[in-house]
């Protein structure tokens, strides 16, 4: 080993959790504190753009480009999961879309022993962090670094979907981050001035000339060193050599839900009999390392549109050069914009005390919205073959669990991912009562000038037998991994109510992983509100 350093916090993961910490800790000038991060630093100007997404989700220069293995729910297909390599982590890639969960989750985190986890208490840390430019109310706070803004799209179906969602029964809702979830709306999104905002951008840019604070990229941590029952340093590789630096106080684990039970089973960390089976020594046999894995599962559903009013015309090869163009000098256009702009949050049957499905609503086809960019040339073609609008429907508490184990004991190895999407039956009747729902929505008044051939699953996937083979071909995920380093005080808990890792001093985890159960919407924003937390126990001493 060389180059040895001793810093008095060292953070691990450069994410959505990891940046805030990094934040929050180097506050403190008295305080030394390094961030490793696996990736690069988040350069690129296609970062920026929210329309391009879809093209960084698919590239493998700045994420992990993990695959799920075979799947026995989903006919032995094995999932794309794309992850943050970058600083900013997921939140440099993702979606954008800000939903902090329901209350009814974080109640239930607390009901679960879990004190200081209920929705009250975790209010104040999503408001923290948060800088909404339309918002300022009870919720909502407008002072932080996370810039947040209503969704900003113009394209006429997004309330010709929410006005259908009225028809069908259901409640309109302006602000999913409200007093209520339920119903049909907008998302927010982590959206400033046309470009994304991801945590590298709100947390870490603002403070990079801070003297106490050390970012090291390109960093990929291969143990968390452990001594007498104690977390005392990080070895990690950098340029191809080998690094060792100590931590005086705490090593915190903000890896992501992949990353950081890898990086506890490679330190020792985990079920005795998993690490023997690579020769890994035990550190301390903790069976609950990379257990408990959910996400949310979700189908593709989709129409012709019989009028050109869809997001094809928008997104056409000859449209989008300016569009780029004006979306980098000045901030606006199409690509500023993220096409699952309109969604809902709703209950199957009436006597549920929260939504359990969510939908994403956009006025494209998938091929579309990837940006398989559209020849403005071709003629002779039937409108629907090119307009259409699509959903994505899916439960938001989802039973089927999964697990995260090594492939090897080499930290270049992608470890093994099992999801188990729709191992439990309670999953597939949610979805198939999704389907119906969502049938029924798109069956409304309000889409009759608009509505063509339903294409995806299609008119004749009726029956639940029907349903079960098309979903168990075609269902996807909707990239929202949590729960391998479970918070809880049973014996498969991996840390405590302050995130401490249980049987070793010094060690906490704090990103997504940590999650009990999965909160209700998408998960970047929870794992945010986790980095406050984290940053918070450990600046007043966990009191």
């Amino acid at each position: 080993m060389s180059d040895t350093n001793q810093y008095d916090y060292i953070v691990i993961g450069a994410g959505s959790a990891g940046c805030v910490i990094a934040n929050r800790l180097s506050a403190n000038p008295d305080c030394k504190v390094l961030l490793l991060e696996a990736g690069g630093k988040d350069r690129n100007p296609l970062f920026r753009l929210p329309m391009l997404m879809g093209k960084l989700f698919q590239s493998g220069i700045y994420n992990w480009h993990y695959h799920t293995e075979a799947e026995p729910g989903l006919n032995g297909r094995s999932l794309y999961w794309p992850r943050g390599k970058v600083l900013g982590g997921s939140s440099t890639i993702n979606g954008m879309i800000y939903v902090r969960g329901n209350r009814h989750d974080y109640d239930r985190w607390a009901q679960m022993g879990l004190p200081g986890w209920s929705y009250d208490d975790v209010l104040p840390d999503f408001q923290k962090s948060e800088a909404h430019i339309q918002r300022d109310d009870d919720f909502h706070n407008q002072t932080g670094e996370l810039t947040v803004c209503r969704a900003r799209g113009k394209n006429a179906l997004y309330d010709v979907f929410i006005e259908a969602g009225s028809q069908a029964g259901y409640p309109q809702n302006d602000d999913f981050n409200g007093r209520e979830q339920e119903g049909f709306g907008r998302y927010d999104f982590n959206i400033r001035d046309g470009k994304r905002w991801s945590t590298a951008s709100a947390f870490l840019k603002p403070v990079m000339d801070r003297d106490n604070l050390t970012i090291e990229t390109g960093a990929l941590t291969q143990r968390i060193i452990v001594e007498n029952g104690r977390a005392t340093g990080v070895e990690f590789s950098q340029e191809g050599r080998s690094r060792r630096v100590d931590a005086a106080s705490e090593v915190i684990l903000s890896a992501g839900t992949v990353n950081s039970p890898q990086l506890l089973l490679l330190s020792g960390i985990g079920p005795a009999d998993e690490l023997a089976t690579h020769d890994i020594k035990v550190v301390h046999d903790l069976p609950g390392v990379g257990k408990n894995l959910q996400d949310h599962v979700d189908c593709v559903m989709s129409w012709e549109c019989t009028q050109p009013v869809t997001l094809f015309n928008d997104l056409r090869a000859d449209k989008l050069a300016w569009s780029l163009v004006e979306g980098m000098a000045f901030g606006r256009g199409t690509v500023t914009t993220f096409p699952y702009e309109a969604g809902a949050f709703i209950r199957s049957r009436d006597d549920l005390e929260a939504p359990d499905i969510q939908l994403h609503f956009m006025p494209a086809m998938e091929k579309t919205a990837n940006l398989h960019f559209p020849n403005p040339f071709k003629r002779n073609r039937a409108i629907e073959a090119d307009h259409g609008f699509t959903l994505r429907v899916g439960p938001v508490n989802p039973e089927s669990r999964g697990e995260i184990t090594l492939r090897s004991g080499d930290p270049t190895d992608a470890p093994l991912i099992q999801a188990n999407y729709l191992q439990s039956e309670s999953d597939l009747r949610t979805m198939f009562d999704g389907i119906r729902i969502t049938r029924d929505v798109i069956g409304q008044k309000a889409f009759d000038p608009y509505r063509g051939k339903e294409l995806a699953p299609g008119p004749d996937v009726e029956t639940e037998a029907d349903m079960t083979k098309w979903l168990r071909a075609s269902a996807m995920t909707t990239f929202h991994p949590v729960g391998t380093c479970k918070m809880g005080t049973d014996p498969r808990a991996v840390v405590d109510g302050q995130l401490k890792v249980h049987g070793i001093e010094g060690l906490r985890v704090a990103d997504a992983s940590i999650m009990p159960v999965i909160s209700s919407g998408n998960t970047n924003a929870p794992a945010i509100m986790i980095g406050e937390k984290a940053a918070q126990f450990i600046q007043t001493g966990d009191t």
